[in-house]
Order: C-alpha cells, then structure tokens, then sequence
C-alpha cells in the first residue's frame, strides 16, 4: 500500500485497502522507536520523502508552521498564546513551540516517535529541544541532513506544486502530477506558495545557511549526510539505510 493511500477515507478505500491498512497498523505496534529531525533548505526534497518516511516507520510528521496554524485555528491555549503575539508582532517564543511538540508528541500517532520538519533552526532551540526529550527518557536517534546546492534549489522551488491539504509535492518537471494542476490521489487543485520564486528564495537559503550550520555541528554524532541533488528513488535509498540505524534497542 502506498504512503499517499493512508489518506483515504471510509468512504473512498477498498476492502482490501482496509485490510492492509489493518495489516499495517498491527506491525506499527511492533516497530522500533525512532526521532528523527529532518534538516534542508526549502526545495531539498523532505517535502517528498517525509510521506513515505512516516509510513514506512509509523512515525508522525511534526511541521512546526503547520502546528502554530493549527493550534490557533483550534484555539488550543498555546494557539491562543501564540495568536497573541503574532497579532502584536512578536516573534513566537521557543517555549511555545517546544509545548506544541511535547503536546503532538503525546499523541497515539507519535507513539513510535516522530520526523520533526522545520525545527530546531537555533543551537538554543535544539537544547530546548533536547532537554524536552530528555525529561522523557527520550533523545533524537538521527539528524537527516538534506544537502542540495543552492542553483539546483531555485529551479526545484520555482516549479514546485502542493496540495494544501496532504501537503504531498509535485514538480511541474520532475515529478509532475498525472493530470496537469491536481493531485493523484484527491483530484483536487494544486498550489503554488507565493514565496516560491527566486528572489525570495535566495534571501531565504542565505538566512538558512547562517541559521543551520550551528545546529548541524551541535548534532554532529547524529547527522547522516544526504545527497539529496539525486533522483528521488536515490534519496530514498539513502533515507533507508539512515533509518535502519536509527532504531531504538
């Protein structure tokens, strides 16, 4: 069963689609444990592999701009804290977005871990971080660092589509949808953000490269470079191997 089938519904899924969804949870309860942080500048790639990642190893997908939407949305306490100082033009603190992550965490979709996507961007926020886990038991297994170089990224960003509600990515050339405009599995129409352009992107890696450096060497012993300047079917390989070693005894 592919990654992008566990958004069915009811409705639209088969009895074999349930069947081995149904499968596939119960070897879930078996997995090892894994916390992975995904690292990379916008257009590497996680955006594509983290479906499968998620699936694959039972783990939930933790974006912490899609989390800080959420919770104001659902007017969750953080959200309310968080709303407040967006609204008055502060930056949302890193305690805050650590109580989101330890909040998801404690969900039963994280119950054999988590892919962290967008955070730690500081050596302050992954000591945060760590010292969250820590109060747990807990520890980041592995650091997948998605290495691109930088012209390659702009032609990525430039022609890259999503669907705003799977968050699945496609590419207008190397990985377009099968119809032009929509997503495989819904049909429904694919976006472009409105930051996806080359100005605006370059600002973006220069900050990334300032910001990143730091928090990879702070992981050192944990980072497994990636070639991610491949094809997808490539990545993933490296992906999977990167996994395997990141099992929780």
């Amino acid at each position: 069963m592919a990654a992008e089938q566990i958004n069915y519904g009811l409705a639209e899924a088969t009895t074999s689609d349930l069947l081995r969804e149904l499968s596939h949870r119960l070897e879930c309860q078996n997995m090892p444990e894994k916390r992975i942080i995904m690292i990379g500048p916008p257009g590497c790639g996680k955006g594509t592999q983290s479906p499968r990642i998620k699936y694959e190893h039972c783990l939930c997908h933790l974006a912490t701009g899609d989390m800080l939407r959420a919770a104001v949305a659902a007017r969750t306490p953080l959200g309310l804290e968080a709303k407040k100082a967006m609204e008055s033009g502060a930056l949302v603190t890193d305690d805050l977005v650590i109580g989101l992550i330890e909040e998801a965490t404690k969900k039963s979709a994280c119950a054999r871990g988590f892919i962290l996507d967008g955070f730690p961007r500081t050596v302050v926020q992954a000591q945060k971080l760590d010292e969250m886990l820590s109060r747990r038991g807990q520890t980041i297994d592995k650091v997948l660092d998605f290495q691109v170089p930088d012209n390659v990224l702009v032609e990525r960003v430039v022609g890259r589509l999503v669907h705003p509600a799977s968050g699945r990515s496609y590419h207008e050339k190397f990985a377009p949808p099968k119809t032009p405009g929509q997503d495989d599995i819904t049909g429904e129409p694919l976006i472009k953000r409105k930051d996806d352009n080359a100005d605006t992107l370059n600002a973006r890696l220069d900050a990334f490269h300032q910001q990143t450096a730091p928090v990879i060497l702070y992981y050192a012993q944990k980072v497994i470079n990636l070639n991610a300047d491949r094809p997808q079917p490539e990545v993933a390989k490296q992906i999977d191997k990167a996994m395997a070693k990141a099992a929780v005894v």
